[in-house]
């Protein structure tokens, strides 16, 4: 390509093209201790006993928790949601995400440093790493070209592979036990007996959840999780988070521990590089503020420790806010500032749909109803003495007990329910989360009414036995009956 200028020759211009791909540089985080890797281990054990231990927790004689695709039904320990209580699942998800954005601006990301599934499974990745490899520097020269391949190489490679593919098939093996019964489901895989798509899910679980934990780990904080893109939006200068004192740290450089790096110009970072070594990301947090950061507080455990070993005071890197590092204010004071309008208007929708949530779900009729009209025989006159309506009535019993259903018609003279048989009908009984539709007729006398459309209703009266008490439920559905000419 060329470019000339006026009354000049052509000026080559070369083209530059530079790849957006970088190659990944392993990560080999360091092992910590202190306050936020003790938090961490915490939470790595609430919510893997959780994930792990629910599916096993039995309710009323059936699994607690169960999500039964094929039949539609959702149980919930005493809770049975149809497909019908698609809001349930709406206002749920609906405060999930008005709670992230709550905690977002209150301390950050808190959910990815200890609660987001892909940080818990790769600390327990990391932690198989360092007891079967070593830590960092164990774990580098091991990958390093100084170490060839060999048998005490092929040994801790295979073990830590098979320790980690043993959790990635026994968390698939869990998840798929929220869908299946869990029980079924492990005497089926001990038979070796399970069904093609049991088998594809358990595969595609157990792989995505060794290729996530183990290889790809900080590429999909950084590159695959919209939660890190858009989050810089979600913080302002009172959003508590782990940030490096720059005001008391810089300039950072190494000194003796005897010297007084004061009168050398010196600020409090010795610049040591142990955050960096920690970080599972593998960032700097001294650049500032990066989307790549999780919030795990490694780098503020490691920074303590180094600050008590060389006499400094703790807290060079620490959770507070961007204000309170310009102002120099205490966390004390930066707790002031967390009632802000963002975190009441927040704080206000959660309270009120929670509040919703809760009266919705406490006040739920079991007892579902649907009438409808058969399209096919809409009135007929049977041995010219009474006319007959043909429906079909859907009865959806969503409790754990024994429904005995009373339907009634009402809104004419003389009307009668009749079963396809033609007997009247005086009680239908429902089984627990069962779900029965069932052709009835209507049945007036001729010529009590004049011909027409007559709005008619259904009265459905069930009755269940919880405990020692009755309970009644009603229904009342509208529809309308025809007299012919």
């Amino acid at each position: 390509m060329s470019d000339i200028p006026p009354g000049g020759k052509p000026i080559p211009i070369e083209v530059i093209e530079e790849s957006l791909y970088e190659v990944r540089r392993k990560i080999y985080p360091r092992s910590v201790t202190g306050l936020f890797a003790r938090w961490r281990l915490i939470l790595v054990f609430a919510t893997q006993l959780l994930f792990y231990g629910l599916p096993w927790v039995s309710w009323n004689g059936r699994q607690a928790v169960l999500f039964d695709l094929i039949q539609r039904k959702f149980y919930i320990f005493g809770v049975v949601l149809w497909p019908q209580d698609v809001i349930y699942l709406t206002l749920l998800l609906i405060l999930s995400a008005l709670a992230l954005f709550l905690f977002t601006a209150i301390a950050g990301r808190l959910f990815c440093g200890y609660a987001c599934p892909q940080t818990v499974y790769t600390e327990i990745f990391m932690w198989i790493e360092r007891k079967v490899e070593g830590d960092r520097f164990a774990r580098i020269r091991l990958d390093g070209e100084e170490w060839p391949w060999g048998f005490r190489k092929w040994r801790l490679k295979i073990t830590k592979h098979f320790l980690w593919l043993l959790i990635a098939f026994w968390t698939g093996f869990t998840f798929i036990g929220y869908f299946t019964p869990i029980t079924t489901l492990g005497s089926a895989l001990i038979h070796l007996s399970l069904g093609p798509w049991q088998t594809f899910w358990l595969c595609f679980y157990a792989f995505a959840t060794w290729g996530n934990a183990g290889f790809m780990r900080e590429q999909v904080c950084k590159y695959m999780c919209p939660y890190a893109r858009f989050q810089s939006v979600m913080v302002d200068k009172d959003t508590f988070l782990v940030t490096y004192d720059k005001v008391r740290g810089e300039p950072r450089g190494s000194r003796s521990k005897s010297a007084d790096h004061e009168s050398l110009g010196l600020g409090d970072c010795v610049d040591c590089s142990i955050c960096v070594q920690v970080c599972p990301t593998g960032i700097d947090i001294r650049d500032g503020l990066q989307y790549m950061c999780i919030g795990c507080g490694a780098c503020i455990d490691a920074c303590d420790q180094v600050m008590e070993k060389v006499d400094y005071p703790k807290g060079l890197i620490r959770y507070t806010t961007e204000r309170a590092i310009e102002d120099r204010e205490s966390n004390q004071s930066a707790i002031r500032h967390i009632l802000r309008p963002r975190v009441l208007i927040y704080t206000a929708f959660i309270t009120v749909l929670t509040a919703a949530f809760l009266v919705s779900l406490v006040t739920r009729n079991p007892l579902r109803v649907d009438v409808m009209r058969d399209r096919g025989a809409l009135a007929r006159e049977v041995e010219g003495v009474r006319i007959e309506n043909i429906y079909r009535i859907q009865i959806m019993n969503a409790s754990e007990n024994n429904m005995n259903v009373q339907v009634k018609a009402l809104g004419l003279d003389g009307l009668k329910v009749l079963n396809s048989q033609g007997q009247v009908v005086t009680e239908i009984e429902v089984a627990p989360a069962s779900n029965l539709l069932m052709p009835i007729k209507v049945s007036a006398d001729t010529g009590v009414n004049q011909p027409g459309n007559y709005p008619i209703h259904f009265d459905v009266i069930a009755h269940e036995m919880s405990g020692n008490e009755m309970i009644t439920r009603t229904r009342d559905e509208k529809s309308t009956f025809i007299i012919p000419r």
